[in-house]
């Protein structure tokens, strides 16, 4: 009976510290992944009127594995009057290689510096010889309380015709 007892009891002194370190180990498996979601970028007013984009960072929490970085930089966007009240947001990502595209504003072209792919303002491939296998992702945009703009922010796989988010 004592051998009995004294296993008893220490198999439930250990089951406290073991399930603990297993809820901390876990859990970033049990998380909710932080992508998808809607940030707010900027007002409406910081878009010029004449269509022409305008590049901003996407300030965001970082969450990875078991850290959690609050107001980081996650990605970048350009935004762009398509109408007085409605705006078109596009992923600064080229999606042949992953390199950051740059805006012409002479030329009213995007250009991916790596392999010269090029877009229109829209965002589609405007060179058919663009290696590009499709147009700059666009993403998501609301307008909230008539002046702010928020983008469900969002990276996808590059070197494919469709787009995959990354997960």
């Amino acid at each position: 009976m004592k051998k009995a007892s004294a296993v008893l009891l220490g198999g439930l002194a250990t089951a406290a510290p073991v399930a603990a370190s297993l809820t901390v180990f876990l859990d970033p498996l049990q998380r909710k992944a932080a992508a998808g979601g809607f940030v707010k970028v900027a007002s409406v007013e910081a878009l010029p009127d004449d269509g022409m984009p305008r590049k901003f960072s996407i300030i965001a929490d970082r969450v990875d594995a078991w850290n959690k970085v609050p107001n980081v930089p996650i990605g970048a966007v350009y935004l762009r009057k398509s109408a007085p009240d409605q705006v078109e947001a596009l992923n600064v990502v080229c999606p042949h290689a992953g390199c950051f595209v740059d805006f012409s504003k002479e030329r009213k072209l995007f250009g991916c510096p790596c392999h010269n792919s090029s877009f229109a303002l829209n965002g589609s491939v405007s060179d058919p010889k663009s290696p590009s296998p499709r147009g700059l992702d666009s993403l998501d945009v609301e307008i909230r309380n008539s002046s702010e703009v928020w983008v469900r922010f969002q990276n996808f796989v590059a070197g494919h015709g469709e787009k995959i988010p990354v997960s």
